[in-house]
Parts: C-alpha cells; sequence; structure tokens
C-alpha cells in the first residue's frame, strides 16, 4: 500500500507544479508588462493625460497598461545605462479637438525624450513651456497647427540636439529669435503661417555655408530688407514669401550654389534680375508680386531641366525678350505676365 501513496503523493505535486507554471504562465505578461515602462516616465505621461482632461486620444492610457504600448508613446529598451524599464523617447499627440488648453510643463518631465509631436489640436492654445529645455536629447519639435500664440521663445536654443522645429500654422508673434543661429544641428526651421513682425536676423548668415538648415518663413508679417549675410550660406530651400520685405535679394542666388527651391513672391523685392545667375539645381524659382527690374538673364537655360517645376517672375517691372531655351519654353503664360515691357515667346512677339 505504500507505493501506492508515494504514486498519489507525486501524482499531487506534479499537478500542483503544472497548476503553477500554468500560472506563471499566464502572470508572465503581465510581469513584462510592468518592467516594460519606467515608472517616472509613466508619471509624467499621466500628468500630461491628466492637464488635457482625460481627452479620447489618451483612451489607451490606463494605470494598467504599460505607457510603452499607449496611443501616441514610443520607448528605447536599449537607452545606455538604464535598468528600470524602457524609456520613452517619442510622444505624438495628433489630430483631437478635445485636446484644450496650454501645453503641459510635464513634458519636461521626460529625459529621454527625442521626438515631440503636437499636431493638428486647434484648442491647443498658449506659449511653449520654459520645461521643454530639460529634454537634453529632443531631436524634431514639431508643434504645427494649433493655436499656439506668444513669442517664438529663444530659450529653444539651449536644446543643442534639436535638428527640426516646425511651428507652421500657429498663431506664434514677434521676432525671429537671433540665438536660434546657435543652434549646432538644426536642419530645418519652418515658422510658415504665423504673424511674425521684424526683420530676418542677420545672425542667420552664420550657419555653414555648405549645410544651413531649410527656412521656411512664408505667411507672415516680416519686414525690411534681407541681411547681406544671408547670401553666404548656400541655402537648400528657402521659402521667404508673402511677407513685407524689401530691397536686395540678388545675393541668395548664384550659379554655382547648390540651392534648389527659392520663393520670394509677394513681398516688396527690389532689384535687377539681369545680374542674377541661376543655381544650376534649381527646381522653384518664384519671384512674382515683387518688384523686379531689368531682363529675364539667358543663363536661365542653363539651369538642368530635369526636375524644375516652378520658374515664376509675373507681376513684376521686367522688359526685354524672354530668352529662348529649354526651360524658358517649359512655362506658359501665367509664368511672365504683367511686367512692363516682357515680350517673346510664350507672350506677344517683341516689336
Amino acid at each position: 500500500m505504500k507505493p501506492m501513496i508515494l504514486s498519489k503523493n507525486r501524482a499531487a505535486n506534479m499537478a500542483s507544479m503544472t497548476s503553477h507554471s500554468f500560472l506563471i504562465l499566464l502572470l508572465l505578461p503581465l510581469l513584462i508588462t510592468a518592467d516594460k515602462c519606467n515608472k517616472d516616465d509613466k508619471r509624467a505621461l499621466i500628468s500630461i493625460k491628466s492637464a488635457f482632461n482625460n481627452a479620447y486620444h489618451f483612451a489607451s492610457w490606463t494605470s494598467t497598461s504599460a505607457c510603452c504600448d499607449w496611443y501616441g508613446v514610443e520607448c528605447d529598451p536599449g537607452v545606455p545605462g538604464n535598468s528600470d524599464g524602457s524609456r520613452v523617447t517619442g510622444l505624438y499627440v495628433i489630430t483631437d479637438s478635445n485636446v484644450t488648453g496650454p501645453i503641459p510643463p510635464a513634458v519636461g518631465d521626460l529625459p529621454f525624450l527625442t521626438s515631440l509631436r503636437f499636431h493638428k489640436l486647434p484648442n491647443l492654445t498658449g506659449n511653449i513651456p520654459s520645461s521643454i529645455t530639460r529634454l537634453t536629447r529632443l531631436s524634431i519639435l514639431l508643434l504645427s497647427w494649433n493655436s499656439l500664440s506668444g513669442p517664438i521663445p529663444s530659450f529653444l536654443s539651449q536644446i543643442p540636439s534639436l535638428t527640426d522645429i516646425d511651428l507652421s500654422f500657429n498663431k506664434f508673434s514677434g521676432s525671429i529669435p537671433p540665438e536660434l543661429a546657435k543652434l549646432p544641428s538644426i536642419q530645418q526651421f519652418d515658422f510658415s503661417r504665423n504673424r511674425l513682425t521684424g526683420s530676418i536676423p542677420a545672425e542667420f548668415g552664420n550657419f555653414p555655408k555648405s549645410s544651413p538648415p531649410n527656412l521656411f518663413l512664408s505667411h507672415n508679417s516680416l519686414s525690411g530688407d534681407l541681411p547681406v549675410s544671408l547670401g553666404v550660406p548656400e541655402w537648400g530651400r528657402i521659402d521667404l514669401s508673402r511677407n513685407n520685405l524689401t530691397g536686395d535679394a540678388s545675393f541668395l542666388f548664384g550659379a554655382g550654389k547648390s540651392t534648389r527651391t527659392i520663393d520670394l513672391s509677394r513681398n516688396e523685392f527690389a532689384f535687377d534680375l539681369s545680374r542674377v545667375t541661376f543655381p544650376v539645381n534649381s527646381t522653384v524659382v518664384d519671384l512674382n508680386h515683387n518688384k523686379l527690374t531689368g531682363s529675364i538673364p539667358a543663363q536661365i537655360n542653363q539651369v538642368d531641366p530635369t526636375y524644375f517645376p516652378v520658374f515664376n517672375v509675373s507681376y513684376n517691372r521686367l522688359c526685354g525678350e524672354i530668352p529662348a531655351g529649354p526651360i524658358t519654353a517649359m512655362f506658359g503664360v501665367d509664368s511672365y505676365f504683367h511686367n512692363k515691357c516682357l515680350c517673346g515667346s510664350p507672350l506677344p512677339p517683341c516689336k
């Protein structure tokens, strides 16, 4: 009988072990989930959710789930020296009219954040909080299509890791901080469609000649002459359209420059276009609605025609015959009309 008792005990032990193993397997995902999210990052995110009154965007942000699984949150488990859960590296709050109020200061409590994107939040208001300067790893700051206001803060220059600042389609006012020229890694500024005033800082001419950032400043109320220093960098793309800028901008051009896009349209620029040579790799040259004089240089036809979708000199004070060639022939009347005495195909023949 004794072997029978041992057999029953052994069976009971095996059943117990199987039950425990099954329980561990059930709990294992929860244990892994608990380790996936750094507790300090989670606390900061909960604070952000609370500041936005638990808007629908944050429906997945629950205390029982790992913040790295939340909608709009990205994490990196491989942060060097980190052993306390994955760190939050990306935060995206996009397209939700129920997100109301200012940007919470708690965004500065995510020290490993490299990308912050608040986009198409029509009721996101107020200034950019100074706590953002604590994000010393931040590369991309995208706060576009919102209702943010106040000045563009000069303290953004205190985040040397920034490569892309997009503040377009907001209500920012005041002047462009010259301190932003100190950002060592910046690749793009987009301040278009705001309410900016004043002149473009001369310090923006201090960017590296061969690798300045793309510069988008269109649809503002900027005024004054362009600083001559802006002729030093070879801007990849520069858009100053729809402002109140004046004077000479011819120094932005040059056949040897690598500039591809120059949009100066709808300003008050006044210079002799005859003196200009166009970058040979141009893809966009838009000069319409200014006060340009002189004639169109024949050198325009030396530009690579492969990718050149926009050339527009309409609504200026140009004269002379449009030089015949592969580039000028690509564009119709709309690119040339409303000038003082410009003539030749596709306009009427010169007399």
